[in-house]
This record gives structure tokens, C-alpha cells and sequence, in this order.
């Protein structure tokens, strides 16, 4: 970057000149530029890389039990605040708004199963945990709407806005509005590592302090597993660990996803956009790296007021360059599991799959959906009926990507407790009572249409038409 120097003043005065943004996204986004343009990056040396032991990554099983007694379960989650990150657009599913209010079973919405959780705690036990929702430009107004519905629940609801930083033009180096880019398309939110300082400019860490709260649970909002565990919480209090990452067990589906290792004596994250090109099948093979990251985390909050002040949280850049209406344009993002080398006695917890629960597709509803789960009390529970420890393995095809689609489809969502795997593609719809067994694989043919009939049993069947019924 030969040019950095003269790149930084010239973006920093159109910044100052952008009435939208606050002081502290001003400081905050020319702080994160300079970074990127110093090209500061840490270095990985594969060969110093170990696998983190069980003091470091502690087996949840080691974890001690909250006792029976309510009394010590009341005194565990008066620390607590729960953080769901609600920056995300249901965009990708066919849905406008938040991602949190698309229906995920029983005509309940994820915002609804995380505000029946909180609120069966806060009943339960007398006490008032708080639920916050970190909101980006793009979810704030409708999820303002939204939480109205919970104002009789017994729950404080608070949200905040996470930072909006200006897309940066990549052949000019600089912000995109100000050249004129005025809408929403002229801006970005940085990742959900700005949830550290989002949440302390917001004034919310500081009023939490105040009431004796320790603790921030946070997670993405589309993680139905994602609920409060006491006994995670009771062993960083123990243990002052100021934060947990979890992780669970890869499969072959998470082969991408970053996972936790000892560097230089520190535990930290690493990434696959951080692996030497030479290392990137060894990064994803199940045998070398076993775990990956669920970005559920807990962190303490006295240790994000004392990092943020003294600006230590650094964490890796994740440059993410675009092209918006024809336009090559950078936005510069972090993750908040980076975060975790800044924190003292950090520490990583393997915890059971049931924990990593993710929608992030139509073929993860149907899962959601259908007899391998049940839900109660908004917890959403995996059949006892089903042997096999993972999920079956779902492949729509795009006529179903959209949820409204996906719906129309299905008269009735199949039972699929003892589905190995599916594969549906082309005009494909399904009649109620449908039970499908072993690996079942269904496509229409180009230009035909496919109905499977109510009641129909396929196990271990490959239908490519009407007379394979």
C-alpha cells in the first residue's frame, strides 16, 4: 500500500464532512481504515499452531452442575443480559425486515421463541433478566415496530444500532455518500465485532454495570440453540474467565467455519480467510481441527468497557469488497469471536450440537419444522425417536429458496425422523402425511410438474417421475 499515506487524509475530511454518522463512528471507521491500510495484519505461522488442551477448550461435560437449589439459579442469572445480534435482513429466504420475524413453527417468530425463553427465566425464577437487540440501519425501524407486540411480556427489551460506516468506492478511496450515493445503499454495517463498542457508545453497558449485571450472553438471532445455560455461566464466574467462546464437534458441513487454537500461549480464533492457501485443506479436515466456532459468546462486562476505553479490541479485518449498481466499492468488517485473544483467561467451552441450531435456509426450516423437533416452553427440542446424532442432510432446489415458495410446496412438512438425507429439484410439491425414510431423492424433470401423493412412504427411493411412485 504505497499510497496509504496520501489515501488517509483525503477520506478522513469527507468523513468529517458526513452529518450522518456520530463522532464516534466517525473515530471508530477512520480508526478501523487505518488499520486496514497499515496493513498491520497478524501473521500466522502455521508451525507455532497447537491444538488447545481441555484447560483451554474445557469439555462441557467437565463443566460443574448448577445445583437443584432456585436460590443459586437466581444468583446466576441477576448477572446475566442476553444479546441477540438483529443486524441481519431475511433477504436470502424471500422475506422483507428483520430476519428474526420470519415464522419459524407454530406460527412463532425467532424474536418470539427468544422472548417466551427469557420470559419462563424471569417467571420461574423472580428475577429480570434483560433481553438487547443489536440492531443495524437496516432492521432498527421494523424492529422498533416489532417489540411493541412484547410490552405487557415480562422482559425489558432494549435495542441499540451498531454502527454505520460508509462504503469506501475501491478506485477513488472514498466514501461512497459522499459522492452522492445517499441511500441505504451507501453504507454498511461493520460485522458483529462492532457489538463491543456499539454496545458501550449506547450507553446500555454502563446502565447494566449499574444494576449489578456481570455477564453478556451473546448470539446470532437465528440460532434456535442458542439458549441460557447456567452452568456455562457459573463456571466463568468461577473461574473469572472474562470470555467463552463455545464450539461444538465440525462435520463435514463446517468445514469453513473458524475454529479455536493456542498461538504464543494465547487462545484465539482462526479464521479461513487467515490459512495460507498451501494449509487450507489441512484447515478443513475434521482430524487436525476438530471444533468450530457457534458464535455463541460470553463475555464479561467489565472487561469490554476496559478494552473499548483503552481501544485494545484489534481484531482482524475481514476486507469485503462488492460491486452495488455497477460500482466496486470495500467495506471493512469484524467478528466479534476474533475478540477473543484480547480477553483475559479466555476460554473456549465444546458444547453438545443441540447448541448450534442455525436457519439460514429454507432446508433449515424444514428441519425446524418437521417431527425431529418439538417445541416447548419456546425451546426447541430435538425427537428422543431419532438414533442418529446428526441432522439429516437437505437439499432443495431453488424453487423452494424462498420461504412463501417453500410453504406453498407442502401441504403438511414431511416426517423425516429416520431421513439419512434429501435432494428435491425442479417443480416438486408434497401432499400431507408424506413419510420419508433413509436417502430419498425427488426431481421433476424440466417443464413437469411432480406431486407426491398424501400419505406416501419413500424410503431409500429415487423418484425422477411420476411412474417411479
Amino acid at each position: 500500500m504505497a499510497a496509504a499515506t496520501e489515501k488517509l487524509p483525503q477520506l478522513k475530511s469527507a468523513v468529517d464532512g458526513l452529518a450522518e454518522m456520530s463522532a464516534n463512528e466517525k473515530s471508530g471507521f477512520i480508526n478501523l481504515v487505518s488499520r486496514y491500510l497499515s496493513g498491520e495484519a497478524q501473521h500466522i505461522e502455521w508451525s507455532k499452531i497447537q491444538t488447545p488442551t481441555d484447560e483451554i477448550v474445557v469439555p462441557y461435560d467437565k463443566m460443574a452442575n448448577v445445583s437443584e437449589d432456585a436460590s443459586e439459579t437466581k444468583y446466576l442469572l441477576d448477572k446475566l443480559v442476553v444479546l441477540k445480534l438483529n443486524g441481519g435482513l431475511g433477504t436470502t429466504m424471500g422475506c422483507t425486515g428483520p430476519k428474526s420475524v420470519i415464522e419459524v413453527r407454530d406460527g412463532l417468530t425467532f424474536l418470539d421463541l427468544i422472548v417466551i425463553q427469557i420470559e419462563n427465566l424471569n417467571n420461574k425464577y423472580g428475577c429480570k433478566v434483560p433481553l438487547v437487540l443489536m440492531n443495524s440501519f437496516n432492521t432498527h425501524d421494523d424492529t422498533q415496530k416489532i417489540v411493541e407486540k412484547y410490552t405487557n411480556s415480562n422482559v425489558d427489551i432494549h435495542t441499540f444500532n451498531q454502527s454505520k460506516y460508509p462504503r469506501v468506492v475501491a478506485d477513488e478511496f472514498v466514501p461512497w455518500p459522499s459522492k452522492g450515493k445517499t441511500d441505504k445503499d451507501g453504507w454498511y454495517p461493520p460485522g458483529h465485532g462492532d457489538v463491543f463498542p456499539s454496545l458501550m457508545n449506547s450507553g446500555k453497558l454502563d446502565a447494566f454495570l449499574s444494576q449489578g449485571k456481570e455477564y453478556v450472553f451473546v448470539a446470532n438471532s437465528d440460532n434456535l440453540g442458542a439458549i441460557v445455560d447456567l452452568k456455562i455461566l457459573k463456571h466463568l464466574i468461577q473461574n473469572k474467565n472474562e470470555y467463552c467462546m463455545e464450539v461444538t464437534p465440525k462435520t463435514l458441513a463446517d468445514v469453513k467455519g473458524g475454529t479455536l487454537i493456542s498461538y504464543e500461549g494465547k487462545v484465539q480464533l482462526l479464521e479461513i480467510a487467515q490459512v495460507p492457501d498451501e494449509h487450507v485443506n489441512e484447515f478443513k479436515s475434521i482430524e487436525k481441527f476438530k471444533i468450530f466456532n457457534t458464535n455463541n459468546l460470553w463475555v464479561n462486562l467489565k472487561a469490554i468497557k476496559k478494552l473499548v476505553e483503552a481501544d485494545a479490541l484489534k481484531m482482524e479485518i475481514i476486507p469485503n469488497p462488492k460491486e452495488v449498481d455497477g460500482v466496486k466499492v470495500l467495506q471493512l468488517e469484524t467478528a466479534a469471536g476474533a475478540a477473543i485473544r484480547f480477553f483475559d483467561n479466555a476460554i473456549g467451552v465444546n458444547v453438545p450440537r443441540s447448541r448450534f441450531l442455525p436457519v439460514k435456509a429454507t432446508s433449515d426450516l424444514l428441519l425446524v419444522q418437521s417431527d425431529l423437533y418439538t417445541l416447548v416452553d419456546g425451546f426447541v427440542t430435538r425427537n428422543k425417536a431419532r438414533t442418529n446424532p446428526t441432522n439429516p442432510a437437505i437439499e432443495l432446489g431453488p424453487e423452494f429458496k424462498k420461504v412463501a415458495s417453500f410453504l406453498s410446496r407442502f401441504k403438511s412438512i414431511p416426517s423425516i425422523v429416520e431421513l439419512d438425507s434429501l435432494k428435491v429439484s425442479g417443480d416438486v410439491s408434497f401432499g400431507s402425511g408424506v413419510v420419508l425414510k433413509g436417502k430419498v431423492s425427488v426431481k421433476a424433470n424440466s417443464g413437469t410438474k411432480l406431486e407426491i401423493p398424501d400419505n406416501a412412504v419413500l424410503e431409500n427411493k429415487d423418484i425422477n417421475g411420476p411412474e417411479d411412485l
